[in-house]
């Protein structure tokens, strides 16, 4: 039988145990917990892509988003203030929801849109060797042919925070006004490559800009779709110069993203409410397509808020890109030759698809067009 003593012994013994046991609550331990919430908030990791490449994590950055909670001891958050989800403009709650780090690494993301995967019978035989270039030239990416299906809780996914981001997206009446503004809202939110699905990739993206091109200088990548220099070009073209926006890569939170989205969201919302959403289909290069993107871009270069106006360069307007046949860098965007994109058109001193500097073909296909629409080109 066992004594008292001994009991008390036990018994002091167990006690000190579950003292010992007891859930800490010290300062390193909310630090520890603070962490894995920013990081959870941040997405998954990202892989790196081969050396060289100009990819890698998600718009997490410890030293904008962590490290600027503390206090100065370093040790405990401070106390954030409260952001409505109406809080401020739409442009700034995007900015706020998808912060942008010009010095972090490309997202090694590529994204495509198609209405079946390439794992489904439906999806088109002459589609595939260009779907699977993507692959091919960028091994150690993540490629994602994201369906229409798919789309729609993606974007709400994403785009939680912002509700009326996701009101328009589901409210545009046509396939091609959701394809077009879904290569911005993913390109916003994640980041990487988007490229159209009629496009072939003939060169990976770490040999897209020079190496001599610091690659924590730049977070948008584009290149020019026409430059018509012919006296009747309105007839063919939107623009004097205008951007493709077929392929495009950025860094997340890229200034001219949040723009074009706040644009479209709102113009939008505007004819829903006004009931002339419905005609929007007979201006889509307008409305969401590759002039608002042109648009876009150069209301950018001319934003004192981006750069500095009083340098005496001037306005930045079409005449920049005029015939260009070499990479141009403007503040932290890398400007492609249309040789790069656009390889193989016969026109606008375009270079063909075995020319050094082209990058990425495009079938102009017009897979969105109807099939008497499709393949059509001025000549010169």
């Amino acid at each position: 039988m066992i004594s008292l003593r001994r009991a008390l012994l036990v018994a002091a013994l167990v006690l000190t145990c579950l003292y010992l046991l007891r859930p800490s609550t010290s300062s390193a331990s909310s630090g520890s917990s603070a962490f894995a919430i920013e990081k959870g908030i941040a997405g998954s990791a990202v892989k790196d892509a081969p050396d060289g490449a100009t990819t890698g994590r998600t718009n997490y950055n410890p030293t904008s988003s962590w490290r600027s909670k503390l206090k100065d001891d370093g040790k405990h958050p401070k106390q954030q203030a409260l952001v409505g989800v109406g809080a401020g403009s739409l442009k700034d709650q995007l900015a706020y929801r998808f912060p942008y780090d010009v010095e972090a690494k490309f997202p090694a993301y590529i994204w495509q849109t198609w209405k079946d995967t390439p794992a489904s019978g439906k999806f088109p035989e002459q589609l595939r060797p260009k779907e699977a270039s993507w692959t091919e030239k960028h091994p150690g990416f993540v490629h994602e042919v994201i369906t229409d299906r798919a789309a729609v809780p993606l974007i709400r996914h994403l785009y939680s925070a912002v509700p009326t981001v996701v009101e328009a997206y589901e409210a545009l009446p046509l396939p091609i006004l959701k394809a077009d503004f879904f290569r911005y809202l993913i390109l916003l939110a994640r980041g990487g490559i988007y490229s159209d699905i009629d496009t072939s990739a003939l060169r990976p993206a770490f040999e897209w800009v020079p190496d001599r091109v610091p690659r924590t200088s730049f977070g948008l990548v584009i290149g020019i779709e026409a430059d018509p220099d012919r006296p009747d070009w309105q007839q063919w073209y939107s623009r004097r110069i205008q951007f493709c926006q077929w392929t495009i890569q950025a860094k997340p939170g890229h200034p001219v993203l949040a723009d074009i989205v706040a644009k479209i969201t709102e113009e939008t919302l505007r004819r829903k409410k006004a009931g002339t959403l419905e005609a929007a289909g007979k201006s889509v290069i307008e409305f969401t397509g590759p002039a608002l993107w042109t648009d876009k871009i150069f209301e950018y270069f001319n934003d004192e808020e981006h750069f500095d106006l009083g340098s005496g360069s001037g306005n930045i307007s079409w005449i920049k890109f005029t015939g260009m046949t070499e990479t141009k860098q403007v503040g932290d965007v890398i400007v492609l030759p249309i040789t790069s994109f656009s390889p193989g058109v016969g026109q606008m001193n375009a270079g063909e698809i075995d020319d050094p500097m082209a990058f990425v073909h495009h079938d102009f296909q017009g897979i969105w067009k109807p099939e008497e629409e499709r393949n059509i080109r001025p000549s010169q």
